[in-house]
C-alpha cells in the first residue's frame, strides 16, 4: 500500500493537499505552513525552520504504522522517523489550529483552509492500514507542488 500526500497550496497560514492511496484519490489534507525552501528544484529542510505547532512536516518518504494514541484515546496512523518531529499522526480536524504538525484528513476541503467530514474518511484509512500492515510495509510520500 502506497500513500501519497500531494500538497497543492502552500499558504502563509496553512497548507492544502490531497491524499492518494495506490494512486487513487482518497481525501483532502490540511497542514500547518510549509517552511522548507526550494532550491534548484529540490526542497531543503533544516531544523531551524521548525516553529513548534505551526510547521508542516518536511516533504519526503516515511513509513506508516498504527499505534495507540494516548492523546486521542484510540489507534491512529503514525508517521515514523520524521526529521525534527515526534508523534506525527494522520487524524481529523478542521483548521490549521488542530494540526500541531500533523496532517489532517477530511472528505471535503474549502478555499478558506479547512477540511470537513473527517470521521468516515479517517475510519476508512485506519481500516485499510490495519488490513495492510500485517502483510506489507506501508509508506507515505509527502510531496510539495
Amino acid at each position: 500500500m502506497r500513500l501519497t500526500l500531494q500538497r497543492h497550496y502552500l499558504g502563509a497560514e496553512y497548507t492544502l493537499g490531497a491524499l492518494f492511496i495506490n494512486g487513487d484519490p482518497f481525501g483532502f489534507t490540511l497542514e500547518d505552513t510549509v517552511r522548507e525552501t526550494e532550491s534548484g528544484g529540490r526542497w531543503i529542510w533544516t531544523h531551524s525552520m521548525k516553529i513548534p505547532s505551526q510547521t508542516a512536516i518536511p516533504s519526503g518518504q516515511y513509513e506508516v504504522t498504527v499505534t495507540w494514541s494516548a492523546r486521542f484515546s484510540r489507534p491512529l496512523p503514525l508517521l515514523l522517523r520524521v526529521p525534527d518531529f515526534e508523534g506525527v499522526r494522520i487524524h481529523g480536524g478542521n483548521t490549521a489550529a488542530d494540526t500541531e504538525g500533523c496532517p489532517l484528513l477530511g472528505a471535503r476541503q474549502d478555499a478558506n483552509g479547512r477540511v470537513w467530514d473527517c470521521a468516515e474518511v479517517n475510519a476508512r484509512l485506519l481500516r485499510m492500514l490495519q488490513g495492510a500492515l500485517p502483510i506489507q510495509k506501508v509508506m507515505i510520500e509527502v510531496r510539495n507542488p
